[in-house]
């Protein structure tokens, strides 16, 4: 089979379950057991396999009990995944509850080099081309945008324990549509939300992955923390911005808690 790799990034997909414990508690012991180290077999071939991360989690609220966040190249090896993930436990005891695929993508509003020069080096600390000073901050600007371009189409995910999964799309609105506005202003208007963000650093790690095309939503946003606090500040922050204020619509939010498997199966009552 031909593999489904796009030119650069990774398919990404949540996967969110409820359990049917009236089927669970049919089980006998070892079946019960056998049904865990399957999964846990999966989990670990999962792993194993190039390029690909597995994130597992359980499910703040009744919205669901366990999740899974899958990222990897081929899109065949994140769908028989997927399709073996929800069978694992048993073929009626994983109901879907909510999915969304995505894509890891490059901001198109990232700053490129040309205008770093134009309006910091030059417009903003008036540096002179081709001086030292000048020439060691566009090696620091370089070296920064890589690691930031690597990141958000290869990330590689921490396991801090707090998971803040929401999908998003732009307004389309009247005056309040996003798709009108031409690509200047609509910079702009990202550099503002992004100045919020990275008052964050170090504190929230955030992954934005593309949907366009691919599921109801726009984009999938997938916030890393160690506390709800700093997930809860940074989005009431961000309200308040004219990109969100303006032209956010949201879909649920999905807050979890990433645990190993063991921890998992203990919490989830299995």
């Amino acid at each position: 089979m031909t593999p489904l790799i796009p030119a650069e990034g990774w398919h990404v997909l949540h996967l969110f379950y409820h359990i049917d414990h009236s089927q669970w508690s049919l089980f006998t012991e070892e079946e019960q057991r056998s049904a865990k180290v399957r999964l846990t077999e999966l989990v670990q071939e999962i792993r194993a396999t190039p390029d690909t991360q597995l994130l597992t989690f359980s499910i703040v609220s009744p919205k669901a009990d366990i999740g899974f966040m899958l990222l990897t190249p081929d899109l065949h090896v994140a769908n028989s995944f997927e399709k073996q993930l929800t069978l694992s436990l048993g073929p009626e005891i994983l109901t879907p509850s909510y999915s969304y695929f995505s894509l890891t993508e490059p901001s198109e509003y990232t700053t490129t080099r040309e205008q770093y020069i134009a309006e910091t080096l030059v417009a903003e600390e008036k540096l002179t081309p081709d001086t030292p000073e000048f020439e060691e901050k566009l090696v620091e600007f370089d070296k920064r945008m890589e690691h930031y371009r690597s990141y958000r189409i290869y990330p590689q995910l921490p396991d801090w324990p707090v998971v803040c999964f929401y999908p998003m799309s732009k307004r389309r609105s009247g005056s309040d549509n996003w798709y009108s506005l031409d690509y200047e202003a609509r910079r702009e208007l990202m550099m503002g939300h992004a100045r919020v963000g990275r008052t964050y650093s170090g504190r929230i790690l955030q992954l934005i992955t593309g949907s366009t095309g691919l599921d109801e939503q726009e984009w999938g946003v997938t916030l890393l923390s160690k506390t709800t606090e700093d997930i809860k500040a940074i989005i009431y922050e961000m309200r308040f911005d004219e990109v969100s204020a303006r032209y956010a619509e949201f879909g649920d939010f999905y807050i979890c808690l990433q645990l190993p498997l063991a921890e998992l199966f203990e919490r989830t009552c299995l």
